[in-house]
């Protein structure tokens, strides 16, 4: 394995695109530093433990963010409100934090995109440069967060943005695949998939985006100051290969697999946010969702991508092992029952 010198801090070491991004530095030579409120509480639990340099702080303060940052080559912010909660008042002013920072060391912010920026218009083929009219209150800050991060390339900082589609993997934390089709049980008898079998949607496996991402920061004298990548992870043209996927990891029949109740989404969303939240989304669910990756093949030459089942496996594997996330879709859907 090449050895690489280079410092990446990661803001979000906790969440799942976070903690594999570090996983993958680490695995390629980097050095890994990380900010975190509660330090000696997480490094054991993230399974990182002494490999990562651990410093104690709030992502809130800039002071705290500008001392992490010191020497670094790379900023990963990857750290978002839990559960949704206030982002208004949260999201950006971390992100002006990091891009402080980011200026203050010549340091490239590698931010996780996603499809939530953007609306029904663009859909279903996403390029680089597809419109971004978002409906939803998340999907708004989305893409004020990259419009920020596009303004920051012209004031002195360098980006990455990687867009991908629904996330899955061990240690994803709560995702559409956990929360969604698995329901959160730690006993998998039935499947739900949120959307028409036949519509295709596209998955991103963790461990393949994060390796993609850090080939890309690799190559860092090849990018532009402000850089967009659309990784494509698994478009799967008859959206409820996944689910059969899952049933075959579960080992239980393809029959097995039912309409996901968005009834009880419907009947919750005013009481709770996650919910309210989860419904304005549902539009990605009915339309074809698929990322295309051309320029990142142009890039780097190929998009690393694990087999279906491969990926579906140890993710499911993780998940059922992990199955009682605090205020979970699925938990309160199988309180329903």
């Amino acid at each position: 394995m090449k050895t690489n010198s280079q410092t990446a801090l990661i803001l979000g070491i906790t969440g799942g695109i976070g903690g594999e991004v570090a996983r993958t530095l680490l695995a390629r030579g980097w050095r890994v530093r990380a900010l975190h409120r509660r330090p000696d509480e997480v490094a054991g639990a993230t399974g990182l433990g002494n490999e990562v340099e651990w410093l104690k702080g709030d992502a809130m303060s800039r002071a705290d963010v500008l001392r992490a940052a010191a020497g670094v080559k790379v900023i990963v912010h990857a750290v978002n409100p839990p559960k949704y909660h206030n982002w208004a008042g949260l999201v950006l002013p971390m992100l002006e934090n990091t891009i402080a920072a980011a200026k203050a060391e010549g340091a490239r912010v590698l931010f996780p995109g996603t499809i939530y920026n953007f609306g029904p218009d663009a859909l279903p083929r996403l390029d680089e440069a597809s419109p971004q009219n978002p409906l939803t209150r998340k999907g708004e800050m989305r893409m004020r967060m990259e419009e920020r991060l596009r303004e920051a390339a012209g004031e002195g900082a360098r980006v990455l943005i990687v867009r991908a589609g629904d996330y899955f993997g061990p240690r994803a934390g709560s995702t559409w695949f956990t929360q969604g089709l698995l329901a959160n049980q730690r006993k998998v008898r039935r499947v739900f998939y949120p959307g028409p079998r036949n519509l295709g949607h596209s998955w991103a496996y963790l461990p393949d985006l994060a390796e993609t991402m850090a080939r890309l920061l690799e190559q860092d004298a090849r990018l532009a100051d402000f850089e967009v990548f659309h990784f494509r992870g698994h478009w799967l043209a008859r959206g409820a290969d996944m689910a059969d996927a899952v049933c075959r990891a579960a080992g239980i029949s393809t029959r097995k697999v039912s309409a996901f109740p968005w009834w009880f989404v419907r009947l919750a969303a005013p009481f709770v946010e996650v919910y309210r939240e989860t419904l304005e989304m549902r539009y990605l669910w009915n339309t074809p969702v698929e990322l295309d990756n051309t320029k990142l093949r142009g890039f780097l030459g190929a998009e690393p991508q694990t087999p279906l089942d491969e990926a579906v496996a140890r993710s499911y594997e993780w998940a059922v092992g992990n199955s009682a996330a605090d205020g979970a879709i699925g938990t309160r859907m199988n309180a329903s029952r």
